[in-house]
This record gives C-alpha cells, sequence and structure tokens, in this order.
C-alpha cells in the first residue's frame, strides 16, 4: 500500500475547464503529452489544489476559491512570485512552471507548480509507519527545525526585502483579523470584542524579529520523503510575508490539539499533533526559543492571536457557505467553530498571567 498523498474526485462546483487549461499548459509547457486527467487533493478549505496528470509528467494547480472572497485574499501571482524568489534559498519550495492571469483560461489567476511525491501528514499518521514515540519526536522536531530555518532566511540577500512592510507588523495584525472579522461576522456567531480589546491592550510594543514568515505552517503542509521521512517540501505560500516570527509560531499552535485537549478540540484535529510523542504546545515554544534564541517567555498573546486569527479564517470560509455560496459539507460546522475558539480564547485570557 502506498503511503504518497493522493488526490480524488474533483468536488461538486470545483470542476475546472480542461480542455482550455490543457490548450494554456501545452502552450507554456510544450513537452506535456496526451489528455490530461484531473483530481483534487483533499483539504483546500482555502485555495484550491488539483493534481493534473499528463502521460509524461503530473503537475499541481492552484486557484483561489468560488465565491466571494476577501479583498486582497487568494493572490495567486504573489504567492507564485514568492515562491519562485524563495526557491534559491529555501530549497523545500515547489518549482513554480506557469503564472496565468489570462481570464480567457480562468476566471481568475492560477499558477501551476511540480508535484513533490510524498507524505503529508494530514489527520493522523499512518499505520504502515509504525512509528515509535521517539521516531515520532524526531519527526516533530524536524517539521519545526525547517519553520526555524525559514525564520532564519537572510531576507535582504535573498532579496525578499520588498516582501512585506515588516516594522509595525503586530500593530497591523491585530488592528486587520478585528476588521475582518467583523467585516465577515454573520448573525449565528460571536462577536470576539472581548478578545479583540485583550488583543490590543496586550500587544507587544514591537517586533521580536522581522523575519519571512509562512503564516499557515501546519504539518499538512509539509511533504516527507516516503522512506527517510525527511521534510522534502513546504506548501502553501499564500499568506507568507515579513512580519514577527512569534506570531508566525502562534499560528501554528492554534491547530496543534494535543493529547489532552478537550474533545470538542480534538474534533477539530487536522493534523497528527497528538500522536505518541508528539510534543506538546508548551515543549514547541520551549524548543523553538531555543533554537532561536528569542525569548519566548509569556507566550500567551502569541496563543490567543492565533487561535483568533484562526476564527477570521474560518469565519470568511463559514461567510460563503453561510450566503450558498460553496456548497463544500466540509464546511457545514464552520459556524459552530467559530464559537468556539472565542471560548477557547476566552479561556486563555482569563487564566494569562499578562
Amino acid at each position: 500500500m502506498t503511503l504518497i498523498d493522493k488526490a480524488s474526485r474533483v468536488r461538486e462546483g470545483e470542476e475546472l475547464d480542461i480542455k482550455v487549461v490543457d490548450h494554456y499548459l501545452k502552450s507554456t509547457l510544450p513537452e506535456l503529452q496526451g489528455l490530461p486527467e484531473v483530481r483534487q487533493f483533499p483539504g483546500g478549505a482555502s485555495n484550491l489544489t488539483y493534481l493534473i496528470q499528463y502521460e509524461n509528467r503530473d503537475l499541481v494547480l492552484r486557484r483561489p476559491p468560488f465565491g466571494k472572497k476577501a479583498k486582497g485574499a487568494h493572490d495567486m501571482v504573489r504567492e507564485a512570485r514568492i515562491m519562485q524568489a524563495l526557491k534559491p534559498v529555501y530549497p523545500y519550495v515547489p518549482d513554480v512552471l506557469a503564472v496565468c492571469q489570462d481570464t480567457a483560461v480562468m476566471d481568475c489567476d492560477f499558477y501551476v507548480m511540480q508535484r513533490l511525491v510524498g507524505i503529508i501528514p494530514r489527520q493522523n499518521l499512518p499505520k504502515e509507519l509504525a512509528l515509535t514515540p521517539e521516531k515520532t519526536r524526531s519527526l516533530c522536531e524536524s517539521v519545526i527545525d525547517k519553520l526555524v530555518e525559514l525564520h532564519k532566511v537572510d531576507i535582504k540577500a535573498s532579496g525578499l526585502d520588498s516582501l512585506g512592510k515588516g516594522e509595525g507588523y503586530v500593530a497591523r495584525q491585530i488592528s486587520g483579523w478585528s476588521e475582518r472579522y467583523r467585516n465577515g461576522r454573520t448573525p449565528d456567531v460571536g462577536d470576539f470584542e472581548e478578545v479583540m480589546a485583550w488583543l490590543e491592550e496586550k500587544k507587544p510594543a514591537g517586533e521580536v524579529a522581522i523575519t519571512l514568515i509562512h503564516n499557515d505552517y501546519r504539518f499538512d503542509n509539509v511533504v516527507l520523503d516516503q522512506e527517510t521521512l525527511s521534510v522534502i517540501g513546504v506548501l502553501d505560500w499564500e499568506m507568507a510575508t515579513l512580519g514577527d516570527p512569534l506570531m508566525d509560531l502562534g499560528n501554528s499552535l492554534a491547530y496543534w490539539v494535543q493529547a489532552d485537549d478537550d474533545p470538542i478540540f480534538q474534533l477539530m484535529r487536522r493534523q497528527p499533533t497528538n500522536a505518541p510523542g508528539m510534543m506538546t504546545r508548551d515543549e514547541v515554544v520551549a524548543y523553538y526559543g531555543e533554537k532561536t534564541g528569542w525569548k519566548v517567555e509569556n507566550f500567551d498573546f502569541y496563543l490567543v492571536y492565533g487561535l483568533f486569527r484562526l476564527a477570521g479564517i474560518v469565519q470568511q470560509i463559514w461567510y460563503r457557505y453561510f450566503h450558498q455560496q460553496t456548497t463544500n459539507p466540509a464546511f457545514a460546522q464552520f459556524g459552530t467553530m467559530v464559537n468556539y475558539l472565542e471560548k477557547r480564547c476566552q479561556k486563555l485570557i482569563a487564566a494569562s498571567a499578562l
């Protein structure tokens, strides 16, 4: 049985006009042979990811979701340009092969990249791997190490210093996500006003550093070699920018459901962070601080921020589902998820010493 990540049937309402796409791809990559088969990778709560299989080559196509999109979100051209600039200094980025802004091909910008063949750790580690707690810990450390490596990229030497504004990132994120949440709120979810007020009051005066940050770094955005389980790829660069690396870590930990978390949070788990041998959130923070040398004490602000930002992302998707702009059944409980995240933020705030 292969453990390689597989694509499946394209979801209803998310089909591509493959004849038009095929014509474009062959005009851009003339070596392609035959008629392509199109399948869709699981996930895709934000941008949509398709496997385009030709006789002689597999490609991956990324496009925005259908329906209403938040202003400035889902910028495919920007994502592709970041990947192209980062590839020489961070080899885990897939090669970008084509970037299309022609609306005659598709009703949106999209790009095509190489397919990295490997294991993507999703909700659970494959049983076939039979990992001991010690090997699971090693895998966990390897994944965190790649985040540390990203945060240590010399942004000036790599020409990435113009990617974002950098300084003032913390304040912009709090005000920006607060505005986006208020604008995208539906009548069935909480207002998060207590959480937003606390974040505004407790935000640090400045950034611990200005680095390149991924902004969606999770187990299911890395690709592992099937034999060695080493990280061979990091995916989904849509939200990468210059910012505070501790906020990037806080974003990652919002998804980090550990073995002793409550049953509702367990239902939200999308990555294998509960497996025996995985680090807890506190252990991740301590490990990251040791590896980077940055101070990670009083991390509560970053944990609450990560959960609030996740709620903002989930709410943007729930808005589309609530207004019947998407029918993906995977989104049916996202409103409930938003309400849970508000309560989780409030619980952390109540226990915080900040």
